[in-house]
């Protein structure tokens, strides 16, 4: 799809500073964009590329300072950033999908494929499922009996949503994300474990996206709950009974133990493992690697293991390099 200046700047509410009539087709890295590529700046750090870059379009901020010898014609909106994430998807939902039920394909007594839905050779659906208008059900798909999907979410290839689990409106699983497995519940009996049957399920809210591999446990009772547009990375752990608020971003890798209930719009760094049974607050930042054991209000930065207050933990980072050089100093006292 081809466009030009003039008409990205009535799309997105910008302003032009160059050639209205220059066209792109594609988008392209700053530092690797050619000719008819459309890129951004919203980081200033990558500002002195404006004057190098191949770009024939640039998303920038209104405020953006134009360095010498830029050749690119400027749009200038609001936030490049989200303003390119527009952009890009409004391209996306213009390509063409797949629709139509492939073979082989299992569907189970009581399920009702959709008119307009697509699912793709080797899925399995099982008995009683409810699939909303618009699914999209990839090659190798699994839907346990008595499980609901919503309006427009999407499946990936070797999904596997496990009995009676509920999936929201507009979801996305990737490839490989597990809903519904059972939780990890044992019971210490005479020197061994015996397992406790999780007898809940997994409900999972609308405009949620779940990464790659990526597995939520089903509850021992009632449902494990990932709430309203909340965002999960790749090669994460979502225990039994954790309740997950709405708008929350996880990196990958994180872990969230049992019965935990997290806020709204948390942003999570990669490796953050949070101990179960704790009760964590709205809006907070918790930095890559850190370790959560107790309750946490609203509103704060913390890492660090055990995680504390992002600036304590600076200081105690600097204080720990200079732990050999104080030693050191002691032993000659």
């Amino acid at each position: 799809m081809e466009i030009s200046a003039k008409q990205l700047a009535a799309l997105c509410g910008g302003t032009i500073e160059g050639s209205e009539s220059v066209t792109v087709s594609d988008f392209a890295k700053i530092e690797e964009a050619g000719e008819g590529d459309l890129s951004f700046i919203a980081n200033p750090k990558y500002s002195h590329y404006a004057s190098t870059t191949g770009a024939s379009i640039l998303l920038v901020s209104k405020e953006f300072e134009v360095p010498e010898g830029t050749r690119a014609t400027l749009v200038r909106v609001a936030d490049p950033y989200s303003t390119l994430a527009r952009l890009m998807r409004m391209v996306d939902q213009a390509k063409p999908r797949p629709n139509g039920v492939e073979t082989p394909v299992a569907v189970g007594e009581g399920t009702e494929v959709p008119e307009d839905a697509y699912v793709g050779a080797f899925a399995y659906i099982g008995r009683n499922v409810t699939l909303g208008k618009g699914v999209m059900i990839y090659p190798q798909v699994y839907v346990g009996d008595g499980c609901s999907i919503g309006e427009n979410t999407i499946l990936y290839p070797g999904v596997k949503i496990y009995a009676g689990c509920k999936v929201g409106n507009r979801c996305i699983l990737h490839a490989g994300a597990v809903v519904g497995s059972d939780g990890f519940g044992f019971a210490p009996v005479d020197g061994h474990y015996e397992k406790i049957p999780q007898m809940g399920g997994v409900e999972i809210e609308d405009d949620v996206e779940i990464g790659a591999n990526t597995t939520i446990d089903r509850a021992t009772f009632g449902n494990t709950v990932v709430g309203k547009g909340t965002k999960l990375d790749n090669l994460i752990q979502i225990a039994h009974n954790v309740r997950v608020g709405h708008d929350n971003v996880f990196a990958a890798q994180v872990g969230v133990a049992g019965s935990t209930r997290i806020g709204d719009r948390n942003r999570v760094g990669g490796q953050v493992g949070f101990a179960g049974h704790i009760e964590i607050g709205d809006d907070n930042e918790f930095g890559a690697q850190s370790g959560l054991h107790a309750n946490v209000g609203n509103g704060r930065r913390m890492m660090g293991y055990p995680a504390v207050d992002v600036m304590q933990f600076a200081r105690n980072t600097v204080n720990i390099k200079r732990l050999a050089e104080f030693l050191a100093s002691q032993k000659k006292k």
